[in-house]
């Protein structure tokens, strides 16, 4: 028996910055046929209202450090002023939104990153059971379509700043047993890239055995190993596809003419 098909797509600052993008955006989302999930994080708006407030972001080795002040702003920026926008913004649209942090129907819970070598203080990881699966389809099937935060909770009333690409997987991989799902990642490239300085130069189709050979000839090289390292994963664990791409060429998704697909 086939399964329905459902795409979860994840978004970030350079849609979420730009008035125009994340207008133009939601559009296409909204013409996606079928079930979906849109999953974001938060962009510049949290790190310029802190310091607008005086507080200053601490980032180690790319991540945000959330301490207590830090978790105000963001819970504000993240599940509210975003989140609440983007809701409105797919209403006004037709389309029939639901936002969510991870603590409403309990649908991520999370643990606290225990401390090593560095405090992140209130940053969540998440485990094999963080996603209520059955509420996120009771959503989709009432006509609701979810679109998460980058927050999240750990069961006992404490909020947690989660990695959106991080929800945005683990929500892929949650939902996978029940629908046949793909996972879309949106950022400023086309997606993998043969050249780094040609934007036309995309690699289509990924498959995990070719991965090796592409970081080894260096054309997949820095901060996109660790974005396939998580999409084969996702595909491991049942996902269908992950595709990488950037978010102004979403309409060509089904038309497999979508940014890079990494594939079994």
């Amino acid at each position: 028996m086939n399964k329905e098909k459902l795409t979860v797509i994840k978004i970030g600052g350079n849609v979420i910055d730009n008035s125009e993008n994340l207008h133009n955006f939601l559009e296409d989302f909204h013409a996606l046929p079928g079930f979906k999930i849109l999953v974001h994080g938060g962009g510049k708006v949290a790190t310029d209202l802190a310091k607008s407030l005086g507080i200053e972001a601490t980032m180690v080795e790319g991540r945000r450090v959330t301490d207590i002040e830090m978790l105000r702003i963001v819970t504000m920026v993240y599940a509210g002023l975003i989140n609440k926008n983007m809701v409105a913004q797919l209403q006004a649209r037709g389309c029939n939104a639901i936002g969510l942090s991870g603590a409403d129907g309990n649908v991520i819970k999370a643990q606290k990153r225990p401390v090593k070598d560095v405090d992140y203080g209130f940053v969540g990881d998440l485990h094999d059971d963080s996603v209520a699966t059955g509420t996120l389809e009771s959503l989709l099937r009432a006509g609701l379509v979810p679109v998460c935060c980058a927050i999240t909770h750990d069961g006992d009333s404490q909020l947690l700043n989660t990695n959106a690409d991080t929800i945005a997987s683990a929500v892929a991989v949650a939902m996978s047993p029940v629908f046949d799902t793909s996972l879309v990642y949106c950022f400023e490239k086309k997606g993998v890239l043969r050249d780094v300085n040609d934007d036309d130069s995309v690699v289509r189709e990924i498959r995990a055995e070719e991965f090796e050979q592409l970081k080894q000839d260096g054309t997949v090289a820095g901060g996109m190993i660790p974005k396939l390292h998580n999409a084969f994963e996702a595909i491991r664990k049942g996902v269908e596809a992950v595709y990488i791409g950037k978010a102004d060429e979403l309409p060509a998704l089904h038309a497999a003419r979508f940014g890079t697909r990494m594939a079994r």
